[in-house]
């Protein structure tokens, strides 16, 4: 179970918690909101990949990275997408990195 914290005050002035979790790349602990959700799915020819699931609503296991090059460069060089999701064998994260480019280039 992941703790809580309190993150901020909704509009009526009540505390708002949120579910905190930790980043695969950087191992710091973040907000859900501030992270992006990463399963295991298929690339687009059809061999195990870590897919991006920014709603967060894809169903099975999940991973979390904060959406930032350096933290997806950190996930990469310690292999953590295959760990975090319990993937045995090989697992592409160039999914992962094509979304987070695509990130980029809208801001």
């Amino acid at each position: 179970m992941a703790r809580r914290r309190i993150i901020s005050t909704s509009p009526d002035g009540s505390p708002r918690e949120e579910p905190v979790r930790t980043c695969i790349g950087c191992r710091e602990r973040a907000a859900r909101s501030e992270l992006l959700r990463v399963i295991a799915g298929s690339g687009t020819d059809g061999l195990p990949a870590a897919t991006p699931d920014p709603d967060g609503t894809a169903p099975g296991r999940g991973a979390h990275l904060h959406p930032t090059p350096g933290c997806y460069d950190l996930a990469v060089r310690r292999k953590a997408f295959s760990r975090a999701l319990r993937v045995q064998g090989g697992l592409s994260s160039a999914p992962v990195g094509d979304y987070l480019d695509s990130l980029d280039q809208q801001q």
